[in-house]
């Protein structure tokens, strides 16, 4: 088995990757302070709410809707693309969230939902959408800079949380925010470089070595899943894929069998019981097909603290693998070299 040690992934983690990992209870903190900071005020959303971004920017808008869950008053959506969906307009408030904030797309989104006469507020380091928000008196609300987009993602899931809650699609989750903080910070000593050498993310990362890992979510852990896939492929370069139950069991049920290929269930103590009972089924008939089978469980007393721990653990367990496959897990060379061949 090999030791995941401070030494032994600074190895291959020249950039310290792990750290920002690591880091996610004080990001939490601190991304609540610059929400207060940003003064956003009310926001008047009766129409619903909806969230722009791609990539590691737009992952925490499906986070804070996994948080929210069924507490949601009036629609909280997240949009990736160019346009926000046709019903944006006046009573809709749009969450422009761009790590960089020159995010091609959003950037177009932005100036979209003004013209149709949307409320914004804009998330984001600086870059063209803080200077188009700050010349338009749109509120910002800043994130720090020097990480890697998807690393921030303790900041895109609490901006998105805070903007709902002043858009009155929920009621504060301030209080549940805060209270998750002790909860992880006990996870990052148990599941950290620090912790037993057979912690949970560290033997999962062993397990799924070269294979190729599909995540299925259900309800409450269906972001999670999204969020494990990206950051596999990202952290860890290797192919990942998600999917969603109790669709998979109409169609991708069908296709297990490769033993190369592990099927990673993401559960959640407040699944529906069907729910639960097919992903118990599911899990066997995979396991029956000859392909390896994984089973997590989100930890946590509220709804925020369970998708937090399972963004913890997930992005624990790509650093990991990265470090098994001797990939360094900041750089998207792939990606650098495609937005520059777009233009």
């Amino acid at each position: 088995m090999t030791e995941f040690d401070r030494a032994t992934v600074a190895a291959v983690d020249t950039r310290a990757m792990l750290d920002d990992v690591l880091g996610q209870p004080h990001q939490l903190e601190d991304a609540l302070w610059r929400v207060e900071s940003a003064a956003i005020g009310h926001l008047e959303a009766a129409a619903g709410v909806v969230i722009c971004g791609m990539g590691g920017s737009a992952i925490g808008g499906d986070l804070a809707v996994a948080a929210i869950g069924d507490r949601a008053r009036v629609p909280l959506v997240v949009s990736r693309g160019y346009t926000p969906p046709p019903w944006v307009g006046e009573g809709t408030v749009v969450l422009c969230s761009s790590y960089s904030g020159d995010t091609e797309e959003t950037l177009a989104a932005y100036a979209a939902a003004g013209d149709r006469g949307a409320q914004r507020v804009v998330l984001t380091t600086g870059g063209a959408l803080a200077d188009a928000a700050r010349a338009d008196g749109v509120p910002v609300i800043g994130v720090p800079s020097g990480m890697q987009p998807r690393a921030a993602v303790a900041y895109m899931t609490v901006g998105a949380l805070e903007v709902a809650a002043a858009a009155g699609v929920t009621d504060a989750l301030r209080g549940e925010i805060e209270a998750s903080v002790p909860g992880l910070r006990a996870l990052v000593e148990e599941w950290g470089p620090d912790g037993a050498p057979d912690a949970e993310p560290k033997g999962l990362a062993q397990r799924l070595q070269n294979h190729v890992p599909v995540v299925y979510g259900a309800e409450l852990t269906a972001a999670p899943s999204v969020r494990w896939r990206s950051q596999l492929n990202e952290n860890a370069e290797i192919p990942a894929f998600d999917g969603v139950l109790p669709e998979m069991d109409h169609n991708e049920i069908c296709g297990w069998g490769q033993p190369t290929f592990t099927a990673i269930f993401l559960e959640d103590e407040e699944q529906h019981p069907r729910v639960r009972r097919r992903i118990e089924l599911t899990a066997e008939v995979v396991a029956a097909a000859g392909s390896p089978v994984e089973r997590v469980r989100s930890r946590g007393e509220t709804r925020v603290e369970r998708v937090l721990s399972l963004v913890l653990l997930g992005d624990l367990v790509s650093v990991y693998l990265a470090v098994l496959g001797g990939v360094d897990p900041t750089p998207v060379t792939r990606i650098d070299d495609f937005k520059k061949r777009l233009g």
